[in-house]
C-alpha cells in the first residue's frame, strides 16, 4: 500500500509540472481555461554575420568580441565623424538602405528603442559599432528629414537617430559599401531610408508591438508599441489564466491587446501569449501574466503605474515584477 502511495504521488507530481510548463507554452487560454495560445508566430530573427566581421551572437548586446575585425586602421577616424549628407543605396539582396556622405553603411540595433529614443549598446558594444554624431545630419532624396533626430548617449555625447532609432557605423566593415554588420547576432541590421532594418519583408519590419526599454530606476522593462510601460497585477492569476481586472478597474488600467508575436524585440516570442477576457477580447500575456498599461502614464518612458496600491507592477524583459 505504502509504495502505491508513492507512486501516485510522484504520478501528480509529474502532471502538475507538465501543466506549470504548458503555462508559458504557445497553447490557447479562454477566460476562466488554464490553456494559452500564441498571438501570432515565432519571432524570427537575421543571419549572423561572417568570422570576418569581427563580431558573433551571444549575450551582452547581441554580439561578443571575436578578434580582429579586418577594419583598416585608417578608416576607422571615417567610421567615427559626422554622416554629413546621408544617401540611399540599394543593395539586390538588402533592397534601399542608408550610407554617410563617404558611402559608409549606416546600422542599426534591434536591442535599443525608438520610443523614447534609447541606446543599449556602450562599452565594448560601442568599439564594435561606433555611434553616428548627431551633428552635420542632413537627408537627400528618399529620407524624409523630419525624421531625423538626436539621442544623448550615457556618456552625455549626441548620437544621430533616424525615426527614433540611434545610428552606428560597423568597425568590421572594411571599406565604403560594405555591409558585414548586416545580421550580426540576429540584432543588427543596415537602415533603411524609414528607419526600419533593410532586408526585411513587410511581415517582419520593426512595427514593434512589445519591446523593452531599459529605465534608468527599474532596468529593463516591457512597453508596448507606443513605448508605454506595461504593468502585471497581483491580483490576476498566471495559472491558471484569469483577470482581477474588471469593471471600474477598466477605467484606470487598459488591458494590451494581443500582439503578433513576430512583432517584439527584446523578450522571449514563445512566452507572449494571448488571454480571451470575459467581453470577448483578446488580451496580450507574457509568461502568463495579463498585460495593461496605465492611463496615469502620459508620455513613452513614464512608469507612474509601478507600485500602485502594492499590487502593479511594471514587468521585466523577464516577466517579474520590476523593482522587487
Amino acid at each position: 500500500m505504502e509504495k502505491r502511495r508513492h507512486i501516485a504521488f510522484a504520478g501528480v507530481s509529474v502532471a502538475m509540472v507538465l501543466l506549470t510548463a504548458a503555462c508559458g507554452s504557445s497553447k490557447d487560454n479562454t477566460a476562466g481555461s488554464a490553456n494559452v495560445q500564441p498571438a501570432g508566430g515565432s519571432q524570427t530573427v537575421g543571419a549572423g554575420a561572417s568570422a570576418s566581421a569581427g563580431a558573433v551572437a551571444g549575450a551582452g548586446g547581441g554580439y561578443e568580441a571575436g578578434g580582429d575585425t579586418g577594419a583598416a586602421a585608417g578608416g576607422a577616424a571615417e567610421r567615427t565623424g559626422p554622416a554629413k549628407q546621408l544617401a540611399v543605396k540599394e543593395d539586390a539582396k538588402l533592397g534601399k538602405f542608408i550610407t554617410d556622405s563617404k558611402g559608409w553603411t549606416l546600422y542599426r540595433f534591434d536591442e535599443d528603442t525608438p520610443k523614447p529614443a534609447k541606446s543599449n549598446c556602450n562599452d565594448d558594444c560601442a568599439t564594435k559599432w561606433p555611434a553616428v554624431p548627431a551633428d552635420d545630419a542632413t537627408a537627400t532624396t528618399g529620407i524624409d528629414s523630419a525624421k531625423l533626430g538626436s539621442v544623448t548617449r550615457s556618456d552625455g555625447t549626441k548620437q544621430l537617430t533616424l525615426a527614433g532609432w540611434p545610428v552606428y557605423r560597423f568597425a568590421g566593415d572594411d571599406k565604403p559599401g560594405d555591409t558585414k554588420g548586416q545580421g550580426v547576432g540576429g540584432t543588427w541590421n543596415a537602415l533603411a531610408p524609414d528607419g526600419k532594418p533593410a532586408g526585411k519583408t513587410a511581415a517582419t519590419d520593426d512595427s514593434l508591438q512589445l519591446m523593452v526599454n531599459n529605465n534608468a530606476e527599474l532596468g529593463k522593462i516591457i512597453v508596448d508599441g507606443d513605448g508605454m510601460t506595461v504593468y502585471r497585477f497581483n491580483k490576476d492569476s498566471a495559472w491558471p489564466m484569469k483577470t482581477g481586472c474588471l469593471g471600474a478597474c477598466l477605467d484606470t488600467w487598459k488591458p494590451v491587446k494581443a500582439v503578433d508575436t513576430t512583432k517584439v524585440a527584446g523578450v522571449d516570442a514563445a512566452k507572449v501569449t494571448s488571454f480571451k477576457r470575459p467581453d470577448g477580447t483578446k488580451q496580450a500575456a507574457f509568461d502568463c501574466w495579463l498585460l495593461y498599461t496605465f492611463t496615469g502614464d502620459k508620455k513613452p518612458g513614464d512608469i507612474n503605474g509601478q507600485g500602485v496600491k502594492g499590487t502593479w507592477f511594471a514587468v521585466t524583459d523577464k516577466g517579474k515584477k520590476a523593482g522587487q
